[in-house]
């Protein structure tokens, strides 16, 4: 595959102006990126809520605290009970859906329905780094543990509608979420993915695992978490995609 194409500089520079400072887990000297080791990247893999906008636009939480008002209605619930349910959830299935549909029998359509019904006004439109996102050679792939309808819902306020191979949702995974390895061998035969030559796209460190170990590269957008101490570690990091591509060229 030829050298990965370089971003323009009109692009660049509105990037640039667009970052987050730094990652502090990564000194200056390298926050250049390996141009050879890029140009072996064909298929680009992101994650959506928290990674394809930035955690400070609030968006996710209120998806989070949708979560526990659709809960507390339901079951007739005051919302700290909720809150413990919502919580318990996630951490048994992997996600707050998945122990709904398994344990209570809710309806995951209906469910996502309610908890995607999110205002987007506090996220900028086309921001300057979709530029770049939508000029990286090859496949692009949105993978979420959320809906197709949320997705490109988001996409589209981004500007990046179209420009994405496809959305890659909970229930094109058979409701089986990340980090279950399973899903993500799903998606590499269901679009016939070379693993090797594909780069990952999260917030959530423990979703890149399974994608390091079928062979993908890997970047973690940290929001200023630090890492973990012990356990995987990410071939990238940055604070969020913004850093990341104010990288490249």
């Amino acid at each position: 595959m030829a050298a990965i194409s370089p971003v323009t500089v009109s692009a660049q520079k509105r990037v640039q102006r667009s970052t987050c400072k730094p990652s502090p887990l990564q000194p200056k000297a390298k926050l250049a990126m390996d141009q050879a080791a890029l140009s072996a990247i064909d298929c680009w893999i992101f994650d959506m809520d928290n990674t394809l906008y930035p955690a400070d636009s609030g968006v996710f939480e209120q998806v989070r605290l949708r979560m526990g008002e659709f809960i507390a209605d339901r079951f007739g619930e005051e919302i700290g009970a909720a809150r413990a349910r919502q919580k318990r959830h996630y951490l048994k299935h992997g996600t707050t859906m998945r122990g709904l549909m398994v344990e209570d029998g809710i309806d995951p359509h209906e469910f996502m329905d309610y908890v995607h019904d999110v205002d987007l006004s506090a996220l900028p439109r086309n921001p300057p780094w979709a530029q770049v996102v939508r000029e990286l050679p090859g496949r692009k792939f949105v993978y979420t543990n959320a809906s197709t309808k949320h997705a490109a819902r988001l996409l589209e306020h981004l500007g990046l509608a179209g420009d994405f191979t496809a959305i890659y949702d909970i229930e094109a995974s058979g409701y089986d979420p990340k980090p279950n390895q399973s899903a993500y061998e799903r998606l590499i035969a269901l679009h016939g993915i070379d693993p090797t030559r594909a780069m990952m796209f999260e917030d959530m460190l423990a979703n890149l695992a399974p994608a390091a170990a079928l062979g993908m590269a890997t970047v973690w957008l940290h929001g200023g978490k630090a890492p973990p101490p012990d356990g995987f570690q990410p071939l990238h990091a940055a604070g969020d995609l913004a850093e990341w591509l104010a990288r490249l060229g």
